[in-house]
């Protein structure tokens, strides 16, 4: 692994291709070098500071080549929304999205343990889902695998605690390509803002700023927390 003979902090975003993950990439761009993984749409980066590599989360074995010996923050972004009746879920869809949304998670940061221990005080970064919190119709296979990074979070906040950070953030509908299906229309849109009491949707930018915040050393003293980004849906009765 490469050693950057600078001072600049190293970030890596794992998913930082597209929505909240390319977001928070063009966020953390601004704080210092950025390793970011795509896996099936090729992505390349003006910006100077930001360096793209493939990474397929769901293999067996995970290698990262030329990543720095100190990594001060981890995100891991990879995601899925597949929202059906219970009684239609086959158990092998369970299993797909707790290989993409917990084992790839566990995978890399296992990997990426002994970089994030050199750089001596650094910060990792999951994401949930409102729908852990609140029961909402056929959000069983989400909730379920969501519901296991929010207590691989808490766990891992214990073990690595002091030097390594861990929160995890929840959004409610966010406007990314992942939710397209869920927002194609104006009308789909206007009828999902009309759920939140801030009668809006979120974009990539209000969680990336957040994510941001929780990856810098603005955010020392937080850790262990499920920080919940959501219009007020998850504790406002709108």
């Amino acid at each position: 692994m490469l050693n950057k003979l600078n001072n600049m902090k190293n970030y890596l975003i794992i998913g930082g291709s597209s929505g909240i993950g390319k977001a928070l990439t063009e966020q953390m761009a601004l704080e210092g070098e950025v390793y970011a993984t795509f896996n099936k749409n090729e992505t390349e980066s003006s910006i100077a500071s930001v360096s793209y590599y493939h990474l397929d989360v769901t293999a067996d074995e995970l290698e990262f080549e030329d990543l720095p010996d100190e990594i001060h923050g981890v995100a891991y972004c990879p995601g899925s929304i597949n929202l059906m009746p219970f009684k239609r879920i086959k158990p092998a869809q369970f299993a797909e999205d707790f290989e993409l949304q917990v084992n790839g998670a566990v995978k890399v940061i296992q990997k990426v343990l002994p970089n994030l221990k050199a750089a001596g005080n650094s910060s990792i970064l999951f994401f949930s889902t409102v729908a852990v919190q609140n029961g909402f119709n056929f959000h069983a296979q989400v909730a379920a695998s969501k519901g296991a990074i929010e207590g691989l979070t808490r766990s891992l906040a214990a073990e690595f605690a002091p030097t390594i950070r861990v929160n995890a953030i929840a959004p409610s509908l966010t406007d990314t390509p992942l939710a397209g299906k869920l927002l194609s229309t104006d009308e789909k849109k206007e009828a999902n803002a009309q759920r939140h009491p801030l009668k809006t949707i979120g974009n990539p930018e209000n969680i990336a700023q957040l994510g941001a915040f929780l990856l810098s050393e603005k955010s020392a003293w937080i850790t262990g927390q499920i920080i919940h980004a959501d219009g007020g849906m998850s504790s406002v009765k709108g």
